[in-house]
């Protein structure tokens, strides 16, 4: 859902670079994990304010400057039980990752390794033979079928 930055003043409260839609979406979280490598750990959220494209916020624990840099880098996550459903042809990143991703001509171009934003579209990263990167659009993305796990999207094995 984001990441923790650089301390924000002096009494342990740390700058949120969200990796949400709107920044505002973690402020309905009462309690974030944040981890590294692996290591989770559950922080209740004390404070949260919204500020130019980032959130300033307070963890329990996190009472000083020194508490706060010790945090930076943590990605920050709630889980997935918490979230609400996917809109209808909506859905979350996580979701898509690790999909097998095929073409009109049932050709398979790899799986969904990540996506990245652009400001225009999103766009899959796909790993197979080769690294493609496929716009996340109406026109190229066909179908997403959860159920058999599959990402149908009209692009070529030569694009």
């Amino acid at each position: 859902m984001g990441h923790i930055g650089v301390p924000f003043g002096v009494r342990g409260w740390v700058k949120v670079h969200t990796y949400t839609e709107h920044s505002d979406t973690l402020l309905d979280y009462p309690v974030w994990w944040l981890g590294r490598n692996g290591q989770w750990q559950e922080y209740e959220v004390l404070g949260c304010e919204e500020h130019t494209k980032t959130l300033a916020a307070h963890l329990a624990g996190s009472n000083d400057r020194e508490a706060a840099i010790a945090l930076r880098g943590c990605e920050v996550a709630v889980p997935k039980k918490s979230l609400p459903p996917a809109a209808a042809n909506e859905y979350y990143w996580a979701d898509l990752i690790g999909l097998k991703v095929v073409n009109t001509e049932q050709q398979e171009l790899g799986r969904v390794f990540g996506l990245l934003e652009t400001g225009a579209n999103d766009v899959l990263v796909v790993q197979g033979e080769r690294e493609r990167l496929i716009p996340f659009v109406a026109q190229v993305v066909l179908e997403v079928d959860m159920a058999a796990g599959t990402v149908r999207v009209d692009w070529g094995l030569d694009y």
